[in-house]
């Protein structure tokens, strides 16, 4: 049977994140990708122009359209950028989980773009947190965005790290991986943390510009790899390597003047 995963997230017109993001790493994995667009971005490699959110009700409209035809084996939810969208999406999983059962969802807190653009409205992270955290099999933040959710600094060492996964987790997902491409170091580590403990994930650091579109790309993959029947800990390793590649391959790509995004096909094109 096909794997399906489907995407709830925002569009960007520079092709490098988001949606589009998603489903060139459904299919560079494998798994046959659906969407629900949240939001239309005038985009580039050099930032964000300009912002028109899909009505709630039109999300809500898609949800239902990709539920009740596809099977759907695994949830990604990327950019949220305000309450009503939110509560949008966390009402559909609640209406039809009934129909799909408990499957993998995968819920990268989209907060700030990587040219520094804020993505997401202050008053709506309160209700992610309420409404969104405890739905999420897997929280993929980057260090910036788990101190945002959790209204503290940026984690200073490995310990910090760990203990503000540890207050996510309390907060509902079952899981949280805190994304540490934003650290330094000759590795980037990111750092799992569940109710049975802490698994460190470390790849080498792949020095390049074109880094649009990572976070969004992790999530995907470990999605996409739910979606296919890996445990957690498995998808969360394959996607890490699939970002791995893609970013070591991203200097192949000589896309716009700004970050340019990593290479989600290196290992199919030739």
């Amino acid at each position: 049977m096909t794997a399906i995963a489907v995407t709830i997230a925002g569009s960007d017109s520079g092709g490098g994140a988001g949606i589009q993001a998603d489903l060139k790493t459904f299919s560079a994995l494998g798994v046959y990708g659906a969407s629900v667009i949240t939001a239309l971005t005038a985009q580039n490699t050099l930032g964000v122009q300009g912002v028109c959110d899909t009505p709630p009700d039109f999300v809500t409209a898609q949800i239902d359209s990709v539920f009740s035809d596809l099977p759907v084996n695994a949830v990604k939810i990327g950019m949220l950028s305000n309450s009503g969208t939110i509560r949008a999406v966390a009402d559909g999983l609640r209406r039809h989980a009934p129909q799909h059962g408990m499957r993998p969802v995968v819920l990268d807190p989209v907060m700030v773009a990587t040219s520094g653009d804020r993505l997401i409205s202050e008053d709506a992270v309160a209700i992610l947190r309420q409404e969104l955290l405890p739905l999420a099999t897997l929280l993929t933040p980057n260090m910036p965005e788990a101190a945002a959710l959790l209204g503290e600094a940026v984690a200073a060492s490995d310990a910090e790290l760990e203990q503000q996964g540890a207050r996510l987790l309390a907060l509902g997902p079952r899981a949280v991986l805190v994304k540490g491409g934003h650290g330094a170091g000759p590795e980037s580590t990111d750092v799992l943390v569940t109710a049975h403990g802490v698994r460190r994930f470390s790849a080498t650091r792949i020095h390049t510009r074109n880094t649009h579109g990572t976070g969004c790309t992790l999530s995907s993959a470990i999605a996409a790899l739910l979606a296919k029947g890996a445990t957690l800990e498995a998808a969360v390793a394959g996607g890490k390597a699939y970002l791995t590649e893609a970013l070591a391959a991203a200097d192949q790509l000589q896309i716009g003047g700004g970050h340019g995004p990593v290479h989600h096909f290196a290992g199919v094109w030739r």
